[in-house]
């Protein structure tokens, strides 16, 4: 049977922010239903990317079928006084119906400024920096991006390189304040357990140690070595075997419940498979990047790897980076114990694609550790603006 239902358009922005890609929104653009349901709404945003699809392709929607390019964002203006913008985040799963809004992406915050000015959301000088100041809604903290602008429109084009990226732009700074959790936020304080380092039982796996920390997203540190792994291999390397795959999920589910951030292992790995992250930390060694690009141990301060969604992630989360920032500047963490001088103000790490300089400024108060900011640099770019089209039937 041939349904008569028809198309609708919906006004969007298909833009790359740092590693990842995405489709934004302004929600007052969003069909009144799905404006004022949640669920609605997720199953709208899960048609206009393509998922569910048993196929792993995405064919038949916005999403790259990969963690890097199966996401939704959405931006308003923000009611808060110290913010202009509030940016929400959703993780898309590519098999599985289900939008996980528990956690930040790092990279397309570099975006949400560019396109809050794009869709004049905010004020922004005719030319230098204009400062948007934007109130992350997954995880109740403010970022302050710095986006360059020439002739009253954003600056996209320029000669930043991120490795990751395969042509260069504009440089946008970034600035997330605060990123350690505070107390009364989910999961806790910046470090849920008071510990900089745990230990926890994983059925069928063992006992893992591990930092667990709540810095840009939930992350979950271990030693590459417990993996088998030496920390400097590619997505290729790993993505294709199931048996680590399954155990890197359960480290992940079982930490996420150490952290507070689920009842069971079982949750955590259906109803939040964005956060928290398990990332891979080890001492230096050479290898070549997945762009066939040189990385020589001497030139960097740490190896590290991050899953994503499940699989190895192509380069570096922008919230991974910001985790790795702080946990290298606070002495007694499993990642400032492999770093050179045991913490680091400033870290430069190796990642599958190249490399990546991040920092956090942190300080040792009252006995605890506080974290002001961690600061890096991104690029963004606009790949399609227009409208992006569903079928009328769907909610």
């Amino acid at each position: 049977m041939t349904s008569s239902a028809q198309q609708i358009a919906i006004r969007a922005t298909y833009m790359r922010g740092g590693t990842s890609k995405g489709v934004f929104f302004v929600p007052e653009d969003l069909p009144a239903a799905a404006q004022s349901d949640p669920k609605r709404r997720d199953a709208l945003l899960l048609r206009v990317v393509g998922s569910p699809d048993p196929y792993g392709k995405h064919i038949d929607g916005m999403g790259g079928a990969t963690s890097s390019t199966s996401k939704v964002v959405l931006v308003s203006k923000s009611q808060r006084p110290d913010c202009d913008v509030d940016y929400l985040f959703g993780a898309v799963s590519v098999e599985n119906p289900v939008i996980d809004w528990s956690g930040n992406c790092g990279n397309l915050t570099s975006a949400v400024g560019p396109f809050a000015i794009r869709r004049g959301l905010v004020q922004a000088p005719r030319d230098g920096i204009a400062t948007v100041r934007i109130w992350q809604a997954n995880i109740s903290k403010r970022i302050v991006a710095h986006v360059p602008m020439r002739g009253g429109e954003v600056q996209e084009l320029g000669d930043f390189e991120l490795d990751g990226v395969t042509f260069p732009a504009a440089e946008i700074k970034l600035e997330f304040l605060d990123p350690g959790a505070d107390e009364d936020g989910e999961g806790g304080a910046m470090f849920p357990t008071g510990q900089r380092i745990d230990t926890f039982e994983v059925p069928g796996v063992g006992t893992i140690e591990a930092t667990l920390i709540n810095a840009g997203n939930p992350t979950i540190f271990i030693d590459a070595a417990t993996m088998g792994l030496k920390g400097n291999e590619l997505q290729d390397h790993v993505n294709g075997d199931a048996g680590f795959l399954a155990r890197a999920e359960a480290i992940r589910a079982h930490g996420a419940v150490v952290m507070g951030l689920a009842a069971t292992a079982a949750e955590a790995t259906e109803r939040r498979p964005h956060t928290p992250k398990l990332a891979f930390v080890a001492r230096p060694l050479a290898y070549t990047a997945s762009s066939g690009k040189a990385v020589e141990a001497a030139q960097i301060d740490i190896l590290a790897r991050i899953m994503s969604m499940g699989k190895l992630h192509h380069a570096m989360t922008g919230t991974g980076a910001v985790a790795i920032a702080v946990a290298a500047a606070i002495p007694g963490t499993l990642v400032s114990r492999l770093t050179p001088t045991g913490s680091l103000a400033e870290v430069r790490f190796g990642h599958p694609s190249g490399t990546l300089t991040v920092g956090a400024a942190a300080a040792p108060i009252d006995g605890a550790w506080t974290v002001t900011k961690a600061v890096m640099s991104r690029s963004a770019r606009r790949l399609m603006e227009g409208s992006v089209l569903v079928p009328g039937s769907c909610p």
